[in-house]
């Protein structure tokens, strides 16, 4: 669904992010992307979704193509419109502006009055704290809710994919299991999920198949089962024996238990 064929992107003059970086993120799945700081993860995610140029890079060699698509030349509200949506890292939230104002400008790209009001609807069913919430300030939400809070407002255009940045950096262990139900719970909606991540442990807990990224090359490709039991992802991502983990082969708690 989602291709990198050779990418390379370079920041300013000489600081080369991706050195051909090649994967795939199939339709229906949970594709992780694991590594650490700088190995060019996110890179990837501003690739395919038109935003390297506000953060200093281009493309300098492969490709991104979506749904068989090259999304060269593509602005990015286009891209949204073509069904990629990017939840960057850091929640990003409108802090004075309400919870409901918030998932309304996430709709903003859908021209039909009717589709924003049948996603919302469908978002506050789903979610039911952030109807609870609807007119209160985001900003005043928890950290967690927060990053709730901006998944939910990348769903407002009905992707067909959405891409996750970091989506449990900075939360506390409960909180991250909190989103990765979320996480499971969108993509058993029907929508496609690409999630980067440092905490390979969770990522790779929820994802059908998963990445290692290393100084902007893709290292290692295969289902996530397959690189849990790998030595190097173990020892590099996972300190050590992963037998333990809270999310492998976990189930999926109802959302009524909601972030604290």
């Amino acid at each position: 669904m989602l291709e990198f064929s050779d990418l390379s992107v370079r920041y300013g003059v000489g600081i080369e992010a991706l050195q051909g970086a090649t994967l795939s993120a199939p339709a229906g799945k949970i594709t992780a992307v694991i590594g650490g700081n700088g190995a060019g993860k996110s890179t990837l995610l501003r690739a395919a979704t038109g935003l390297l140029g506000f953060h200093g890079g281009s493309v300098v060699g492969g490709s991104v193509s979506f749904m068989g698509k090259d999304l060269a030349g593509l602005s990015a509200p286009a891209i949204v419109r073509e069904g990629l949506v990017h939840v960057p890292e850091g929640r990003r939230m409108f802090g004075d502006l309400t919870v409901i104002d918030n998932l309304r400008a996430g709709g903003a790209s859908v021209k039909s009055a009717k589709k924003r009001d049948t996603q919302l609807k469908s978002i506050l069913e789903l979610f039911p704290l952030l109807a609870e919430r609807r007119n209160q300030r985001a900003g005043l939400l928890s950290g967690g809710q927060q990053q709730i809070l901006a998944i939910c407002r990348g769903m407002m255009s009905s992707p067909k994919m959405i891409l996750l940045d970091e989506p449990t950096l900075g939360l506390a262990p409960q909180t991250v299991e909190h989103v990765a139900d979320v996480i499971t719970t969108i993509n058993n909606q029907g929508v496609s999920v690409v999630i980067v991540e440092q905490n390979a442990a969770m990522a790779l807990g929820i994802a059908d198949f998963g990445n290692v990224v290393e100084q902007g090359r893709v290292v290692m490709s295969d289902k996530s089962s397959v690189l849990r039991g790998s030595p190097e992802v173990q020892k590099l991502f996972l300190g050590g024996d992963t037998s333990g983990t809270t999310f492998e082969a976990r189930q999926v708690q109802p959302l009524e238990r909601w972030i604290p």
